[in-house]
């Protein structure tokens, strides 16, 4: 046989074969790592590729290692486990609902703005969804809440933290993107391609998450209007009424202050992801300091937390780092760009399909997994259809967030259900996120209609 043609055959398998490897339950990095080792052999041994090219390994190993982009990934993700743990993500969704209480559903629009919140000073979807589960189910459904509602603004907003910048997501495919478009852009005759940089990706990221706060919002007041037994008011007690507005002020604006400040110093150019990290590590240890939420038992489980969380990722980034290159080594690449470039429709075809791929995908893997595994071979092709590599970006952390929300798989759903009390019922979890997920097409859909929405504001800043 061609060893051309039996190469892309091996790739193929291999793909395939390893989304089975990992739907039995084996570790992910190793899942990763193993096949595309096992097929590699199998591939050197009939002679399909040169095994000189593993030598490459090394080189990602170390770039990886020495990125100091990838720095940021474990400084934003301390930041959000130190207003986790001090209390501060607490205190912010209690008195948010106490300002919005008055009104029906104000409960869940306040779910929705603290989850935006959130999503700007964490970027971890688990850790969202769980705060907000654990704080804000219990208040709605002694308000009064129809529980499919409550439990589906919280999964909803909690899943914000994939899309809104800070994200983790967005950190790992502005580093991918910018390098493969640069490859791309060269194999074209453009030597100086526009850069592609984090900073661009979280500016295309704000007008998109806020798109989706405001479909959520739009949602609860449709069901507040025609609804209203689903999400009555919960009056604030009129001695707690004096001192509301000062306790707004002191939860709402130094967190506030935090995320500007952050986010601010990236988009301004002030300051790279990596320094404007650091800052939000120090600032949210001194805003945990300054309340007296933070003591050495806090801060050590935040570092453990960081330092777990940072090590999977990592490692699965690693083991993504040996199936991508055995994957181009067998010839899955050629396979890829002939299978995307046939598609009707060109580019826009394309785009289609590898979203409808990554969407479920999303029922079995990780976000990390998927990005790790899926970008890396699609987006060459995809970028040398002229498709933005922002736009590219930023539609695949939406529709991420999407597959995170749709049942029966979506992994918000889980996080929640793992913190619900037995009186809220699977089945209502899962009705409770189809509106939602409704609402998310609809806000794919207006992306894929108006590029513009995310590429305008880098287009304006960078």
């Amino acid at each position: 046989m061609d060893p051309v043609l039996l190469g892309e055959i091996l790739s193929a398998v291999m793909f395939f074969g390893v989304i089975g490897v990992l739907m039995l339950g084996f570790p992910v990095a190793f899942s990763l790592a193993g096949t595309a080792l096992i097929f590699g052999l199998v591939g050197w041994w009939l002679g399909v590729y040169d095994p000189s090219n593993y030598g490459s390994l090394a080189g990602r190993y170390i770039g990886l290692m020495t990125n100091e982009v990838l720095v940021a990934v474990p400084l934003f993700i301390f930041m959000g486990v130190v207003l986790e743990r001090s209390g501060i993500a607490e205190q912010l969704l209690l008195t948010m609902g106490k300002l919005f209480g008055n009104l029906r559903g104000g409960l869940g629009l306040s779910v929705i703005v603290v989850g935006a919140l959130l999503a700007a000073s964490t970027g971890v979807v688990g850790a969202t969804v769980v705060t907000m589960g654990l704080i804000s189910l219990p208040a709605m459904l002694r308000a009064g809440y129809d529980p499919k509602l409550a439990t589906g603004v919280i999964c909803a907003s909690g899943t914000l933290g994939q899309i809104i910048p800070p994200s983790t997501v967005l950190i790992f495919m502005g580093d991918m993107l910018a390098g493969i478009n640069s490859q791309v852009q060269m194999e074209k005759g453009n030597f100086a391609p526009e850069p592609v940089s984090v900073g661009a990706l979280f500016a295309g990221a704000i007008l998109p998450g806020l798109l989706l706060v405001g479909l959520y919002a739009a949602f609860m007041v449709f069901k507040a209007i025609t609804d209203p037994k689903s999400c009555p008011a919960t009056p604030v007690p009129e001695d707690e009424k004096a001192g509301l507005m000062r306790e707004v002020f002191v939860a709402l604006v130094p967190p506030l202050l935090l995320i500007v400040a952050v986010l601010g110093s990236i988009l301004g150019g002030v300051a790279t992801p990596t320094e404007a990290a650091s800052v939000g590590s120090v600032g949210a240890m001194l805003l945990a300091l300054l309340r007296r939420r933070i003591n050495f038992s806090i801060l050590r489980q935040a570092v453990i937390s960081t330092a777990t969380i940072t090590s999977m990722v990592f490692i699965i980034l690693f083991g993504a780092a040996v199936f991508s290159i055995v994957f181009r080594m067998m010839g899955g690449d050629n396979l890829v760009h002939e299978f995307l470039s046939s598609m009707p429709g060109g580019a826009i075809g394309a785009m289609i399909v590898v979203m409808l791929i990554m969407f479920l995908l999303g029922f079995i893997l990780d976000t990390f997994e998927i990005i790790f595994i899926v970008i890396p071979i699609t987006a060459p092709v995809l970028l040398a259809l002229d498709v933005d590599p922002i736009w590219l970006g930023v539609m695949v952390g939406v529709n991420l967030q999407t597959s995170f929300l749709t049942p029966p798989f979506g992994f918000a759903l889980f996080y929640l259900r793992g913190v619900a009390s037995n009186a809220v019922s699977t089945g209502a979890i899962y009705r409770g996120a189809v509106p939602f997920v409704i609402l998310q097409l609809i806000g794919i859909a207006l992306l894929f209609a108006f590029p513009q929405l995310i590429t305008w504001l880098p287009d304006v800043l960078y």
